[in-house]
């Protein structure tokens, strides 16, 4: 989530709102989010309703959820899907600029 909240900015001005899902009960979620300064909206899923929607996948040897990234336009149609393999497989956040850049010119 450091690597979201590092260019955050540069999301803002694309008009994109960043919404990050955590496993944890409310209270720590709310906790740790404002420990941390997050920018953007977190939502804390402790029954996992949205990651399992979302197909977000379980690791039993990695000990929990596997990150994922969607991108889902304004009309709710996801357009990115990544389910990374490991906690540090994520995509860079010039791609899902540029992504978000190419999403834009076809609204326009």
């Amino acid at each position: 989530m450091a690597q979201l909240r590092q260019d955050y900015p540069e999301f803002v001005r694309r008009i994109t709102e960043v919404i990050a899902i955590g496993p944890e009960d409310p209270l720590s979620f709310a906790r740790w989010w404002k420990e941390h300064d997050m920018p953007f909206v977190g939502l804390a899923d402790p029954d996992h309703s949205v990651a399992d929607l979302f197909g977000q996948e379980v690791s039993v040897v990695k000990l929990g959820r596997m990150p994922a990234q969607f991108l889902i336009d304004r009309r709710g149609r996801v357009r990115y899907r990544h389910h990374s393999s490991t906690m540090c497989d994520l995509p860079a956040n010039r791609e899902i600029l540029q992504l978000l850049d190419h999403i834009n010119q076809e609204t326009r």
